[in-house]
């Protein structure tokens, strides 16, 4: 359980090149067993992937087109091989901007899905009002 020692152990000791702990505690531990996901965003290829595939459960992609999706995808498919690791324990999403247009934001989410995403992550703009949602999720509803 690297990285998670804090969220699921009586207390955790920890030697590393910044920081060190000894002996720490965290409490109340957190209600989600063994920990809560860790969800790591964005789509720096060296640092911000390669983290990923070695401590999250989740990872979403923050901002772009389809294609920079996949490419990050599979750099992220690529660190996951490197430490040994099944991709498919890790969740992937994307933040979809909502356009103002419900159908048009419901077929970008659907082309994400067909990327691999496995969750759209719908970003509202301000200003908005909360008559948008009904219409969004209708449209949204439809995927399933």
């Amino acid at each position: 359980m690297r990285g998670t020692g804090l969220l699921s152990r009586e207390s955790t000791t920890y030697k590393g090149s910044y920081y060190e702990l000894t002996g720490a505690r965290c409490n109340p531990k957190p209600a989600q067993r063994p920990h809560p996901p860790l969800c790591i965003g964005g789509s720096g290829e060296k640092r911000t992937l390669r983290t990923a595939a070695r401590f999250a459960q989740h990872w979403n992609f923050d901002s772009g087109t389809v294609g920079q999706f996949i490419r990050a995808r599979d750099v992220l498919h690529q660190h996951c091989a490197d430490v040994r690791r099944d991709p498919a324990e890790i969740l992937l999403s994307s933040q979809v901007r909502f356009s103002g247009d419900p159908a048009a934001t419901a077929a970008t989410a659907a082309e994400f899905g067909e990327a691999g995403a496995e969750l759209a992550i719908v970003y509202l703009p301000p200003p908005y009002t909360p008559a948008v949602l009904e219409p969004l999720a209708q449209a949204l509803g439809r995927l399933a």
